[in-house]
C-alpha cells in the first residue's frame, strides 16, 4: 500500500476511534512529517483526502480539524443495543466517495448510462470483475460473468430456471438465507432442507439426499454462514464438490461476506470444481451499502444462454448508472480502503463478542452453547437450554432496549427449528458489546430460575 494511504487510514482509524474527537485540531504538517518519517507533500496529499472526504476541514493559517459527524443512527440517539441488525453500518458507509464515483461516472459514459444495457452488464466493469475475482481464487471467462440486481435477483432467476441434470427439487441448509426461504415458498418452488450446525453437515445424510432426491442444487453458504456464522473447512468444501460432481447435482455457493475473509488460505468451493458444477455469487451490499444493489453471478457455460434469456425477461439489464460508478470505485484506491476499513471494525467488534460469549458460557454454561472454536464474523449464535424460549427472551430484552431478531424465517415452515438466537455485531458500538452480552446472560437467569 503507497505511504500516503497507510497514513490516511491511520489518521483515519484515530478519528474513528475519537483519538482525535470532532472539532479537534490535528497536528502540523511539519510534526505528522516527522512522525510518519515521510515529506510535507505526502502529508498534504493524505490530509487533502481526508478533506475531500469531509473528515476534516482546513482552516487558513490555522490547521486541519476533525468535522463534526452529521449521521447518527437513531439506535446510537435511542441508546439502543442492536444485536438484530445485519445490514452494513450507516457510519462507514463510503457516502463522499461514491458520489464522486456517480458523477465521475456520468462524465465519463454520458448517454451510454442511461440507455438500456446489455443482460450481462456493463462490458468494461465485466473485465474488472474478472480480475477481481481472481483475488478470490475464482478464474473465469467473462463471458461467464454476469452482473446482477443483488445476489437475490440471480438466486430468483436459477431457482425458475431449467437445469441441465433435468432435476427439480432445490436444497437449503437450516437454518439459512431467510429472503431466499421467502422466495422459494412464495413461488411453491420444490424444496427441501438439511440441518446445518456450527460443526457442519452430515454427509452421509447429504449423499443420500443427492443420491435420491432429484436436487437441482444445492444452494450454501461456505463462508461466514447466515445466520450460524461458522464456514466449511476446506476438506469439507471439497467433499461437498466431489459429491455434487459424483451425483451430478449443481452447487450455488454464495459468498456473500468474501471481502472480509482474513485467512488467505480459505478458498470458495468454486476452486475445487473441476466439472462446472458451481455457481459462485458475490454481493457489494455488505461491504459497500445495499442500496448499490449489484451482484456478481459466474455462471457454467452450459447454463450462460438460458441464464441470459431469463435475466433479460426479467429486468432486461442492471442499473448502467451504478455499474458505471461501481466501476470506477473499484479501479480506484477507494475500494481497497474501504474495504480495509470496515473489516477493521467488523473485526474488533467481532472479537469483542466472541470473548464476551467465550467467558459467560464458563460462567452460565447452563444456560446456553456456544462454539468457542468459531471465529465470530460480523453474526453468530447460540443454543439456548430448552428450557428457555428464545421468543420470551427477545422480548423481554426488547423493553431493555436490546434487540435480537427471531431466528424462525431462517427456516422453511416444515423444518424443525433449534432453540437458537442470532447475534449481529455490525450496528453496536463497540463499547456496548459486552453490557449487552451481559444484560442477555442476566434475562437468561432469571428466567430459567423462575
Amino acid at each position: 500500500m503507497l505511504k500516503f494511504l497507510l497514513i490516511v487510514k491511520e489518521l483515519e482509524q484515530q478519528i474513528d476511534n475519537h483519538i482525535y474527537k470532532e472539532g479537534d485540531k490535528l497536528p502540523s504538517i511539519r510534526v505528522l512529517a516527522n512522525q510518519y518519517n515521510v515529506n510535507k507533500s505526502t502529508i498534504i496529499r493524505a490530509l487533502n483526502d481526508l478533506e475531500r472526504r469531509h473528515l476534516i476541514y482546513s482552516v487558513a493559517k490555522s490547521g486541519y480539524y476533525v468535522v463534526k459527524s452529521t449521521i447518527i443512527p437513531d439506535y446510537l440517539v435511542q441508546g439502543i443495543i442492536d444485536f438484530a441488525a445485519s445490514s452494513p453500518d450507516s457510519r462507514v458507509f463510503p457516502y463522499v466517495d461514491f458520489q464522486h464515483c456517480v458523477n465521475k461516472a456520468i462524465d465519463t459514459y454520458k448517454q451510454d448510462l442511461f440507455i438500456y444495457g446489455t443482460p450481462q452488464g456493463l462490458p468494461s466493469l465485466l473485465t474488472i470483475m474478472q480480475k477481481q475475482l481472481a483475488n478470490y481464487q475464482v478464474f473465469t471467462k467473462v463471458s461467464n460473468i454476469f452482473i446482477v440486481s443483488g445476489v437475490q435477483q440471480a438466486l430468483s432467476i436459477l431457482a425458475s430456471l431449467p437445469f441441465p441434470n433435468g432435476k427439480r427439487v432445490i436444497l437449503i441448509e437450516q437454518p439459512g438465507y431467510h429472503l431466499f426461504i421467502e422466495h422459494l415458498v412464495t413461488y411453491r418452488v420444490p424444496v427441501i432442507g438439511i440441518q446445518r450446525t456450527s460443526r457442519g453437515i452430515n454427509f452421509e445424510q447429504l449423499e443420500e439426499i443427492f443420491q435420491t432426491g432429484d436436487i437441482k442444487f444445492f444452494y450454501t453458504m461456505p463462508r461466514f454462514h447466515n445466520p450460524l456464522g461458522s464456514s466449511y473447512r476446506t476438506e469439507e468444501k471439497k467433499k461437498i464438490v466431489s459429491l455434487a460432481n459424483k451425483y451430478d447435482v449443481y452447487i450455488v455457493e454464495d459468498d456473500y461476506l468474501a471481502d472480509l475473509e482474513y485467512d488467505t488460505k480459505a478458498d470458495p468451493m468454486y476452486a475445487y470444481d473441476d466439472n462446472s458444477h458451481v455457481i459462485y455469487l458475490k454481493s457489494y451490499s455488505k461491504i459497500i451499502f445495499p442500496g448499490l444493489r449489484i451482484g456478481i453471478a459466474v455462471i457454467p457455460d452450459i447454463l450462460v444462454s438460458v441464464f441470459t434469456q431469463y435475466k433479460r425477461i426479467q429486468d432486461i439489464d442492471s442499473s448502467m448508472l451504478s455499474q458505471g460508478a461501481l466501476e470506477i470505485y473499484l479501479k480506484s484506491s477507494m475500494f481497497d480502503r474501504h474495504k480495509q476499513k470496515i473489516k477493521s471494525s467488523y473485526d474488533k467488534r467481532s472479537k469483542q463478542l466472541h470473548e464476551a460469549l467465550k467467558q459467560q458460557s464458563t460462567l452460565n454454561g447452563d444456560l446456553f452453547t456456544f462454539d468457542v472454536s468459531v471465529k465470530c464474523t460480523v453474526h453468530t449464535h447460540i443454543k439456548l437450554n430448552e428450557k428457555l424460549s428464545a421468543n420470551k427472551v427477545i422480548a423481554r430484552l426488547k423493553k431493555k432496549s436490546i434487540w435480537i431478531e427471531p431466528i424462525d424465517k431462517h427456516y422453511l415452515p416444515s423444518f424443525p427449528r433449534d432453540n437458537l438466537l442470532k447475534l449481529n455485531v455490525s450496528n453496536v458500538h463497540l463499547d456496548d458489546i459486552e453490557n449487552g452480552v451481559i444484560e442477555l446472560m442476566n434475562e437468561l437467569r432469571q428466567i430459567y430460575e423462575v
